[in-house]
């Protein structure tokens, strides 16, 4: 469906990243939905954690706002890391659609922040109730537009008061991705 898709692996990374730090960027745009961590130091067990590892993905509200939560086995020992969501960066020829919202693909990307390389991609089909929560808040923000500032400033006073883990204790919806790798059928014995 998206453009996502055609991204490759070892290749640069497509898409701009204004923000060269390491942690994660969720968006939903025309194309879809796509989270993309960013982190400046990966060796083989992260990439293959991202690629087939086991992972949990929650959504949080608070004040109008969404915050996408992610935890990766493999890649963080402990903890979870989290995105606020917004359409303030989105150009207006790429907010999402209604054909975009109806699926509930999430593409997920690993990127080296410092080579601007893409490491690992894979997709996560998401429960209905985590696609209601992501379609709200894109009607809500596509009918009243946060500013700037405004949403800069919301986030920030939710990161005052509260940790990724305590967002995910008081989570709205809840995404399991179990481990994604295929072991090989056992030799038939020949009799």
């Amino acid at each position: 469906m998206s453009d996502y898709t055609n991204f490759q692996v070892g290749e640069h990374f497509p898409l701009p990243i204004k923000n060269q730090l390491d942690g994660g960027m969720f968006q939903i745009d025309a194309n879809g939905s796509m989270f993309i961590l960013q982190l400046s130091h990966t060796d083989i067990i992260a990439v293959e954690a991202f690629r087939t590892g086991k992972m949990e993905l929650a959504l949080y509200e608070q004040d109008g706002l969404l915050f996408f939560l992610y935890q990766i086995d493999g890649i963080f020992k402990e903890g979870w890391g989290d995105a606020p969501f917004s359409l303030t960066s989105i150009k207006p020829e790429l907010l999402p659609t209604e054909k975009s919202l109806r699926d509930s693909v999430i593409h997920l990307y690993l990127v080296d922040t410092s080579l601007q390389i893409l490491l690992a991609q894979r997709e996560v089909q998401v429960n209905e109730k985590f696609m209601s929560i992501l379609r709200k808040h894109v009607k809500n923000q596509l009918q009243k537009p946060f500013s700037d500032e405004g949403y800069r400033k919301k986030v920030q006073q939710v990161w005052a008061q509260k940790t990724s883990v305590q967002m995910r204790k008081h989570a709205s919806a809840v995404q399991e991705v179990k481990l994604d790798i295929t072991l090989p059928k056992p030799p038939q014995e020949l009799h």
